[in-house]
């Protein structure tokens, strides 16, 4: 079964999510960027204010849009691994020294940080043989979400239907955690489901369509109730990537 990631801006706005039970609540900052990140000590409040609710969903937190620089992206990610979130977020684009940056992460992810990489389909090429997601699992990461950098256009305008099937299965295949989120509708959402991700992300949904709005709980209810008439999916048969060199 699918589950749901609700991104959520501030403090103030996990008491008008909570109740509509998300699967994931994420902190991001969508003002500051595609995976703009909140203050360390107000994730760390967040986690504190829902240490005793024990029906309270998981939490991912982002790192912060960052270059592809072991310097830039490493330091960010123990910092928000220290706040005591489930998952932590890193962005990663094909520019720069991704590669160098997901093996030097992986000390993090092998002393327990459950790392999720966030590509992006806008600016890898629409072919999971072209992603990481080898050397992203041999690193230890939890999973791999593809997303937007850019907001203007949703994730289906990038890759096609089969393109993001492909991507879930190959991700699946090393044992990964799947998300699919960029932007999306609820239109988007039996399709995408039909595709078997373990997660579907959302913001602008859960806004009335606008990112950085704030949350429109008839927005919020119009997601929940879609996801909650989702069928049991049959995944696709697994699809091994090739070893990157």
């Amino acid at each position: 079964m699918t589950g749901w990631l609700a991104s959520v801006a501030n403090a103030a706005e996990i008491s008008l999510i909570l109740p509509t039970a998300p699967d994931i609540l994420d902190l991001k900052d969508p003002a500051a960027g595609a995976l703009g990140a909140w203050d360390a000590g107000d994730i760390a409040a967040a986690v504190r204010d829902l240490a005793a609710n024990q029906q309270r969903p998981r939490l991912s937190a982002t790192i912060g849009d960052h270059p592809m620089r072991p310097d830039a992206v490493l330091p960010a990610a123990r910092r928000i691994a220290a706040t005591g979130v489930d998952f932590v977020k890193i962005g990663f684009a094909p520019d720069g020294a991704p590669d160098r940056c997901i093996d030097a992460l992986a000390p993090l992810a092998a002393e327990g940080a459950r790392l999720i990489a966030v590509l992006f389909a806008d600016l890898w090429p629409g072919d999971p043989c072209c992603l990481p997601i080898d050397r992203l699992a041999a690193a230890g990461f939890r999973g791999a979400m593809l997303d937007t950098s850019g907001k203007r256009h949703g994730l289906r305008h990038h890759w096609n239907d089969a393109q993001l099937g492909a991507f879930v299965s190959c991700a699946k295949a090393h044992h990964l955690l799947t998300g699919l989120a960029g932007s999306l509708r609820v239109s988007d959402i039996p399709a995408l489901s039909a595709l078997a991700p373990d997660y579907l992300g959302f913001r602008g949904a859960l806004c009335g369509g606008e990112r950085t709005a704030g949350i429109d709980p008839q927005a919020v209810t119009r997601v929940a109730a879609c996801m909650a008439k989702l069928p049991i999916a049959t995944p696709p048969p697994p699809r091994s990537l090739p070893v990157r060199s």
